[in-house]
């Protein structure tokens, strides 16, 4: 019984055994069909995309950036094939073993050397390193030959900016460089586009415009074998091109501005009178903005950084100075304007020995042994300082302040391509009592009237100032990036209707000024002007008169001026020093303003010389030259203006 009962425990035994085994068989069958079924069913495309990772490999190339040119369609700012190559971290199991075989591949320095590891430590572990960017098409060719032993490495044809024309136009076209972190994070369309050795506008139109400059990028994508070694291409998604520009620059004038500017300090400015389109905005000194492309060494850097001439300046729109002179034709005109003097108002000079006298102060003239008995005529062209001290006596800074707004002082002209532009200081008895808290005195005001003390302008300003003088009195915009909507004459068109329209009962007034509408309440006051300031650069005795044409087709009219960088005592006025013989920086700033062809306006110029001594010597002799080289270039702008007309 007992035998029987053993038995049978034995056999449940072996059957629950049997039944626990089982069980865990078709479990553990399940869980592998399970398992089978994700990997093959349910999870295929993310194995597949894993798969294609390791065989396929994608690579996004750099947007080509719009091309620049000038007015003419001469290439300014251009792109050129480089030789790249680029190390891809996650690709890299061996960092330092990748560099060292790059670096004796392709002769990296130490310094090249050091700069990688600083940028592997800004990076995140799978960005992309750019390791050179341009390289030669030996070392290239090299690297393609040994690529399968280095893990990671990425050669690439890019395209890279180049600067045909370097120093002559660095000052407006700027130049580009590897994007920042700030230009990601403002720029929605840097970040949109960003890939490893992007390079974008740091300044000038390069940086302004940079949202229709920057193209897409592109995508290839190939397919490698185990060693990583590229077998063929799959795809490629061609990178697109930004658009291109055309400025309102003549190169040929702006070169030859530049050339006139060679060892000197200051700028230069050309603008249509109507248009505003401005023909040249040279700057100096300068420097080479294919420097910045790949990076500028320190040498380079250190030598622009510590000029004491400051090459890192636009002058023409971030230099201020005292305006001089050049002032005097609008101080001549808000007095007419006002009905405060007439154009045959008499004011004698006497000289050093019997100044101006205010209040027991004494305000001199330039001209040691005076000018005698002047006229407004000629006292604009004779540039005489005791005249317009009455002048500006008479008529007060406030009404002064007005019209020099009006006329293109004190605000900025071209704020939107050139972030970095000055706005200048016309002061009045208002902004003395807001920004300083004191009271305006008369002195002020006497010294005001020949452009000196607070007032701050740019040399743009100065030449947007003669243009709209030039132009009758109309108010325009200047532009420097070409519209392709514009219409010339239209413009003029437009100037004419306002001319016959009748004058607003709040014309002298401070006010905002529509475009093209009248800046003047009397056309007559302005012609007065312009025909005083011909007879400074055409009649014996005109402060420029050395400097004028001769032939009618290049005869213009213009303003000198001399900016006092300080206070000359008496001791100065005896020692009656040349140029020549005080210290550079002591010396005064040059100036010039004009307008030509003097029958037919069309152009104004502008002309600075920092610490040059008098407008006269320094500044209108460039003028001259200037002058001569735009109009003679003016039929070939009006036969491009035709051709894009019809385009």
């Amino acid at each position: 019984m007992i035998k029987r009962t053993s038995n049978l425990d034995k056999s449940k035994t072996i059957n629950r055994r049997l039944f626990v085994l089982g069980s865990a068989k078709v479990g553990l069958l399940g869980l592998i069909t399970s398992r089978l079924y994700n990997l093959q069913i349910s999870e295929k495309k993310k194995y597949e995309t894993l798969s294609d990772n390791n065989r396929f490999r994608e690579w996004k190339t750099p947007p080509k950036r719009g091309i620049i040119t000038d007015f003419y369609n001469n290439i300014i700012a251009d792109n050129k094939r480089v030789y790249q190559v680029y190390l891809s971290l996650d690709e890299t199991k061996d960092f330092n073993s990748s560099i060292f075989k790059l670096k004796n591949i392709i002769g990296l320095t130490d310094d090249e050397l050091s700069q990688i590891y600083e940028k592997k430590q800004k990076i995140k572990p799978w960005d992309t390193i750019l390791v050179s960017e341009n390289l030669s098409w030996e070392k290239f060719s090299k690297l393609n030959l040994y690529l399968h032993e280095i893990e990671g490495a990425k050669p690439i044809l890019s395209t890279s900016r180049y600067y045909p024309y370097s120093n002559d136009l660095v000052h407006i076209i700027g130049y580009v460089a590897e994007a920042s972190v700030d230009d990601i994070t403002k720029n929605k369309k840097i970040e949109e586009n960003f890939v490893p050795g992007l390079k974008v506008g740091k300044i000038g139109i390069e940086n302004s415009t940079d949202q229709i400059l920057i193209g897409n990028y592109g995508i290839k994508r190939y397919e490698v074998n185990s060693s990583g070694k590229k077998i063929r291409e799959i795809s490629y998604k061609k990178e697109t091109q930004g658009k291109n520009l055309r400025t309102t620059i003549d190169i040929e004038v702006q070169t030859l501005a530049q050339k006139l500017l060679d060892n000197k300090a200051g700028s230069i400015c050309a603008m249509d009178i109507y248009s505003g389109e401005i023909i040249a905005l040279a700057s100096s000194p300068t420097y080479d903005p294919n420097k910045f492309i790949y990076g500028i060494n320190k040498k380079d850097w250190n030598e622009i950084k510590n000029n004491k001439l400051r090459p890192l300046v636009n002058k023409s729109i971030a230099g201020l100075y005292s305006p001089g002179s050049t002032i005097k034709p609008l101080v001549a005109l808000a007095a007419l304007e006002y009905g405060i003097i007439n154009p045959k108002l008499k004011v004698k000079c006497k000289g050093h020995d019997h100044p101006y006298e205010l209040y027991g102060q004494k305000y001199h003239c330039w001209k040691k042994d005076g000018h005698g008995i002047m006229s407004l005529r000629n006292a604009i062209k004779q540039s005489c300082d005791i005249y317009f001290y009455e002048v500006a006596r008479l008529l007060g800074v406030d009404k002064l302040s007005i019209i020099a707004k009006r006329y293109g002082l004190g605000s900025k002209v071209l704020e939107k391509i050139f972030p970095e532009e000055k706005k200048g200081l016309v002061p009045s008895t208002k902004w003395k009592k807001q920004a300083l808290e004191q009271s305006w005195y008369l002195g002020e005001t006497v010294i005001t009237g020949i452009g000196q003390g607070y007032i701050q302008t740019t040399p743009l300003q100065l030449c947007l100032m003669t243009a709209q003088l030039a132009n009758g009195g109309f108010k325009i915009k200047p532009n420097i990036i070409y519209d392709n909507n514009f219409n010339y004459d239209e413009i003029l068109s437009k100037i004419q209707s306002e001319k016959n329209k009748p004058l607003e009962a709040n014309v002298l007034q401070e006010r905002d000024i529509n475009l093209y509408e009248k800046l003047y309440k009397n056309s007559k006051n302005i012609k007065i002007v312009l025909d005083a300031m011909y007879g400074s650069t055409n009649e014996q005795f005109g402060t420029s008169f050395r400097s004028r044409h001769k032939d009618k087709k290049y005869r213009y009219a213009g303003k000198t001026g001399t900016s006092q960088v300080r206070r000359i005592t008496e001791k100065d006025r005896e020692l009656d020093l040349d140029t020549s013989e005080i210290e550079y920086k002591n010396r005064d700033h040059a100036l010039f303003v004009a307008f030509a062809p003097y029958d037919k306006p069309k152009y104004a110029i502008s002309v600075l010389v920092e610490h040059g001594g008098s407008g006269s010597k320094a500044a209108a002799p460039l003028a001259n030259k200037l002058i001569k080289k735009i109009i003679d270039r003016d039929k070939h702008r009006e036969i491009k203006r035709k051709e894009l007309k019809i385009i």
